[in-house]
């Protein structure tokens, strides 16, 4: 089931760092902060880097089917040691810094690392203590530390790099069936699995990426999205490294909009989550100004409207396109100069991005592409991408890949199960076999969960997971994460959690935006800690208000009849959201389901 006629460029990730470090010596690759000051890298620079770290790896006994741990946030040792590891034809397994220690020592003992790379300290005597529980670590031999010092079996990245420059060797060539590395899933559900993806896998992925984005060396990403994702490594990393673009690393997630405004990106990568967050920050704005700007920015937002309406059309306006070029310059321009003034493309991966936003952002002048995929897909199975866009859908099949989609356990004529085929699917999970044979078909298709349909044009649209359906007492089938994407776009609300799951009717925990409800509060004679203000009437009858307005599309039997405000929103730290944002379901149900249980009392 797999398109024939796609011929990839590469076939290796070893492929792709040959070209772009041939191709690009002179171009500038990374972009990293340091004492107030933006410092770039050459891909000159980069390969020599990459050459002394796999030097250094080949003195360690690092070599062919070994396995590189690294648990550290983006960052050019990062990349240096990914293309190092391929060199070696070893397999690359990064974590999150992010991540509970347990989760680091669960997954170097269940990948078999022989080495791995921390990015300080702390993670370094974490590692050092796991190894000498009773379980242990007992592939572990070596410790890099990026940013540190040697004690025991670790030793410093200087000295990785020291060893290699003084005995380099050359670089082994994989084939497009080696394992280039496992990404471990998130683990919404007990321990992560570790998803084997091949050179071809990857490399595919990127060759895909060339037939549909013709991005120029001009191109630069501010990134933020992490490497040690699916999205992140596949198609910013790789992806832009390929076509000599380059990629300043953000600082901290606090400080992406200011270092936007300092290295100018022309292209974003992320998940929805942060494009909710300049759309909400942007409507904000808008209105706590004066109302004459109000009504401008209304008007500028209509307009934009109105010329895409048209374009679908096949027409356009004389008038339309001169109001364009004053609102461009009144309007437009001012908010995209917060962007760093030079943002052409978005690009949302890792989860849906709510229509409203997505128009919302390309009414900036800011176009957006979104895609699908997962992990398992490495990750790209659909794409947008210029002329062939719908906003809404998450695009078509990318070159080599076909979707199928299964009815046969979704009770919908139109929805059913997404089903991948292609170059993208992965060689597995590891240890695994019985996962395995849950998420293939016969064909080699991958289940990926997803619900979705396709259109006559051919575009796929999502319209949730098949784990997260659940059944009302009537029969009818709900789909939550879309509900709670569109009460999110309040900007009164953080967060939110619909339920509903065999009862009879919906019901949602609420978490308000604490900035905004402090400033409505003042406004409203009302004092006291916005956490304090949550029992009040005025403010849950406000938020049954916003809850109303943003459900008004709901099909009657998915209105969320009763709510409950919670002060806590759900994050990474306290256990609710997976590394790449994905909410925890089980996790928020332990805690909040006797307050949701009160609900319907």
């Amino acid at each position: 089931m797999t398109d024939t006629s796609f011929t990839p460029k590469f076939e290796t990730l070893v492929d792709v760092f040959d070209s772009a470090t041939a191709r690009y010596r002179d171009r500038p690759l990374f972009g990293e902060k340091r004492n107030g000051t933006w410092n770039w890298m050459t891909f000159a620079e980069f390969a020599r880097d990459v050459a002394d770290v796999r030097g250094g790896f080949a003195s360690l006994g690092i070599g062919e089917r070994d396995r590189v741990g690294i648990i550290a946030n983006n960052r050019s040792e990062w990349a240096i040691a990914a293309y190092a590891t391929y060199g070696r034809n070893a397999a690359y397994v990064p974590m999150y810094e992010s991540q509970h220690v347990k989760e680091w020592a669960y997954i170097l003992r269940d990948c078999g690392a022989k080495l791995v790379i921390v990015a300080n300290d702390k993670a370094r005597d974490a590692i050092l203590e796991a190894k000498n529980k009773d379980e242990g670590l007992p592939d572990l031999q070596h410790i890099v530390v990026l940013g540190g010092t040697s004690k025991d079996i670790a030793i410093t990245w200087a000295d990785l790099k020291r060893r290699g420059h003084e005995q380099p060797v050359a670089s082994l060539r994989p084939t497009s069936a080696d394992i280039a590395g496992f990404i471990y899933t998130s683990g919404t559900t007990g321990n992560p699995k570790g998803v084997k993806l091949t050179h071809k896998n990857i490399a595919c992925n990127v060759s895909a990426m060339h037939e549909v984005f013709p991005m120029s060396t001009e191109d630069r990403s501010l990134s933020f999205l992490p490497w040690a994702h699916s999205f992140g490594q596949s198609v910013e990393l790789h992806g832009l490294l390929s076509m000599g673009a380059s990629m300043a690393i953000a600082e901290s997630v606090d400080k992406i909009i200011a270092n936007v405004g300092e290295v100018h990106p022309t292209l974003l990568f992320s998940v929805p989550r942060i494009f909710n967050r300049i759309y909400d920050s942007v409507n904000k704005q808008v209105e706590e100004g004066p109302p004459l700007n109000r009504r401008i920015f209304r008007a500028a937002i209509a307009n934009s409207a109105l010329r895409k309406k048209l374009a679908q059309q096949k027409r356009s306006s004389g008038i339309a396109e001169l109001k364009q070029k004053v609102f461009d310059r009144l309007v437009f321009q001012k908010i995209r100069d917060r962007f760093g003034g030079k943002l052409r493309y978005a690009f949302s991966g890792g989860a849906a991005i709510s229509k409203e936003v997505a128009e919302f952002i390309d009414n900036l002048g800011i176009t957006v592409y979104e895609g699908y995929g997962l992990t398992e897909t490495s990750p790209i199975a659909t794409a947008n991408w210029p002329g062939a866009r719908k906003i809404g859908s998450v695009g078509k099949p990318i070159p080599g890949v076909k979707i199928e989609i299964d009815r046969t356990e979704t009770n919908d004529p139109k929805n059913g199960e997404i089903i991948v085929h292609g170059h993208n699917v992965m060689a597995g999970y590891h240890a695994h076999d019985d996962e395995n044979a849950k998420v293939f078909t016969k064909d080699g298709g991958f289940r990926t969960g997803d619900m979705g349909y396709l259109d006559e044009d051919g575009f796929l649209y999502i319209t949730g997971r098949i784990k997260e359906q659940y059944k009302l007492e009537n029969g009818k089938y709900v789909v939550p994460s879309p509900l709670e994407d569109q009460l999110k776009l309040s900007p009164f609300i953080a967060n939110s959690f619909v339920f509903g799951d065999n009862k009879l009717y919906n019901v949602a925990l609420v978490v308000p935006d604490m900035g905004t409800l402090k400033k409505w509060a003042e406004q409203h004679g009302l004092s006291g800690e916005p956490a304090s203000l949550l029992d009040n009437e005025k403010v849950n009858a406000l938020y049954r208000e916003e809850v109303d307005k943003h459900s008004a599309n709901f099909k009657q039997f998915e209105k969320i009849k009763k709510l409950k405000l919670i002060p806590e929103d759900f994050t990474v730290e306290n256990g609710m959201l997976t590394p790449k944002l994905s909410l925890k379901r089980r996790v928020v149900l332990a805690k909040y389901q006797g307050d949701l249980d009160k609900l319907y009392t």
